[in-house]
């Protein structure tokens, strides 16, 4: 898995214009709520951002919607 960097500006305003669904998801992820798994919103890995990081369980989850035309 790459290293993962200081949050970029990119990712920064991506958590700022979140979606709806994505509010929502990270409502139900955020301080450990799930099986108590440390999540990160908008993570950089790399070159890319992704919308929610487990780095413990190596887990991505990205969210697709009408921003993806």
């Amino acid at each position: 898995m790459p290293a993962i960097r200081p949050t970029n500006p990119h990712a920064r305003r991506l958590r700022r214009e979140a979606t709806g669904v994505e509010r929502k998801l990270w409502s139900a992820l955020r301080n450990r709520q799930l099986e108590n798994h440390k999540f990160r919103f908008q993570a950089t890995i790399g070159t890319f951002v992704v919308d929610f990081l487990c780095v413990e369980k190596r887990l991505v989850v990205e969210l697709d919607g009408s921003q993806h035309r």
